[in-house]
């Protein structure tokens, strides 16, 4: 069962016109990440200087952080075009021509997912990447024959959540890669300060920028999202007007507590607290305790209370720690016993 949440760092198909007008366009714009921009400002002053495309760069890190708006500030920065697709719309070869063969010179071609692409379609890629030519197939069968068409040398940006799943050769090819790290709590109330002001809404003081950004999971992507409703709470219920209180009464409407749990978090905090007292359980009896997916809660749930330190993965289950129990106000208790999924 998929569950749609406020404080999940995917993007939400309704919410992206919003948030292309919030993305900055140019490096100088670009907050936190500190040392990839400035690899990345001399990457790219370098190829200027050169007149050459920039080199192939793989982004990796989790949903929210930047990397698709990173793509776009690399094409602003070199002045040339973006022509973006994703790994699941990939399904064949041939499904790339049409884009490798309209980029011009120094062009960005930037695909999402790229963990995500299937074998015959990376290997379609490396001639591409390496040589700037690919072989195009126009027949099939004992007459099979290929013809090789020259493209204009461009730059692939790839973006993956899941760095491992890149295969080896095609990480090889890249020649910058990093990781986007979760951004500082005094990023992000830059990020929203600047994003206020585009979406024309009355200055923020200090303390209502702390309390979004607080909530925010050190993500950009959901600090934005978060100040969209309580713009919304503000316009309906303060006339506009948007301070600390505001702030905590949308997000007490929302389900966002200070730490930036939301109502699942907390919903799975409590089954390991109470309904397991503090024992470790498998993955899938949580699962099955709380009518959802497993791959929701290993994916989208437990990442955040694992850097929180309020849970723990250890080889007998999943387990809640003392500050985990701490914050939902249940006493914490010695861990023992094992629930086997």
């Amino acid at each position: 069962m998929a569950t749609e949440r406020l404080v999940t760092g995917k993007a939400i198909e309704a919410e992206e016109q919003v948030n292309w007008s919030l993305r900055p366009t140019h490096l100088g714009e670009y907050v936190g990440q500190r040392d990839l921009v400035t690899k990345l400002q001399i990457a790219i002053e370098a190829a200027r200087g050169r007149k050459e495309p920039m080199e192939h760069t793989l982004l990796h890190g989790p949903p929210g952080l930047g990397k698709t708006t990173l793509a776009h500030v690399i094409g602003a920065e070199m002045g040339t075009r973006v022509s973006m697709t994703s790994g699941p719309a990939l399904s064949r070869s041939t499904d790339l021509v049409s884009a490798l063969t309209r980029l011009e010179n120094a062009d960005v071609l930037f695909i999402d997912e790229i963990h995500r692409l299937p074998p015959a379609v990376e290997e379609f890629l490396y001639p591409a990447m390496e040589d700037f030519r690919i072989d195009v197939p126009v027949d099939s069968g004992i007459h099979a024959r290929t013809v090789q068409i020259a493209l204009k040398p461009f730059t692939l940006i790839g973006a993956t959540t899941r760095k491992g799943l890149v295969s080896a050769p095609m990480r090889s090819r890249f020649g910058i890669e990093d990781n986007l790290q979760f951004y500082a709590e005094h990023e992000l109330v830059t990020i929203l300060a600047r994003s206020a002001r585009l979406l024309n809404m009355q200055p923020l003081d200090a303390q209502s920028l702390i309390a979004i950004a607080s909530r925010s999971r050190g993500t950009p992507r959901i600090a934005n999202r978060l100040l969209r409703r309580v713009r919304d709470f503000g316009d309906v219920r303060a006339g506009g007007k948007v301070n600390d209180k505001i702030v905590r009464e949308a997000m007490t409407l929302e389900g966002v507590d200070d730490q930036g749990l939301d109502r699942l978090d907390r919903q799975y905090l409590g089954v390991l607290a109470k309904t397991y007292e503090c024992r470790a359980v498998g993955l899938e009896t949580i699962a099955a305790t709380m009518n959802e997916d497993s791959g929701t809660l290993q994916d989208v749930v437990e990442p955040y209370l694992l850097r929180l330190g309020m849970l723990s993965c250890t080889p007998r289950g999943r387990e809640i720690t003392r500050s985990g129990c701490e914050h939902i106000g249940v006493t914490y208790t010695s861990r023992a016993g094992l629930f086997e999924s």
